[in-house]
């Protein structure tokens, strides 16, 4: 009977692995593995830090299982780069990677190819929306729309002179709305003008 270990990963507090974890343990079961460790982590899938992960991998040096089930193949890796690592790390170790939802099994030379294929395809798609998101901001610079905040708009005189009668950074912070800090920057612009005309 083969010694199966269960990788389960949501990317938000508010996702539960219970799902992943029911069909795994079902797909553990048709195959007649016995399930001898659950990992799982709760972060994106983009994060470098996967305490999960780690142990998985510290886990499978030692020999501690012989197959790794996951629910879907982004749920092991932040990138296909990284995705490929692990598969290698796992091939060379002897364990196979079996994913739920793609039907994957490392277990034949077929079920590799469909692995790499599949993370090439992941990555190219996030690429892609990368791509769009540059692409709508240039879009909107060329026909003039601003992106990002707007500018603040200060009557930097009145500010100077509100000061001049004795208020505190603070009072013509709440006074135009506005930080301590860009009061102090307002003031400090004006004291360096103030300076360079004379």
């Amino acid at each position: 009977m083969k010694r199966a270990a269960l990788y389960m990963r949501v990317s938000t507090l508010d996702q539960h692995p219970e799902t992943q974890l029911y069909d795994l343990n079902e797909m553990a079961k048709q195959r007649g593995y016995q399930i001898v460790e659950q990992y799982t982590d709760m972060i994106s899938g983009a994060k470098a830090r996967r305490p999960g992960l780690d142990a998985m991998m510290r886990d499978a040096r030692r020999g501690q299982f012989d197959v790794v089930l996951v629910w879907a193949s982004d749920r092991i890796a932040r990138s296909v780069k990284h995705f490929l690592e692990v598969l290698d790390e796992l091939n060379r170790l002897n364990i196979e990677f079996i994913s739920f939802r793609e039907q994957i099994d490392t277990g034949g030379p077929l079920g590799r190819a469909v692995v790499v294929i599949i993370g090439a395809i992941a990555e190219l798609e996030r690429s892609l929306i990368v791509e769009r998101v540059r692409a709508g901001m240039r879009r909107a610079k060329l026909e003039g729309r601003h992106i990002g905040r707007k500018a603040l708009v200060l009557d930097r005189a009145a500010i100077h002179r509100d000061r001049q009668r004795g208020d505190s950074l603070g009072q013509l912070a709440k006074s135009y709305l506005v930080s301590r800090t860009t009061i102090h920057r307002v003031l400090g612009e004006h004291a360096t003008t103030t300076l360079e005309k004379i």
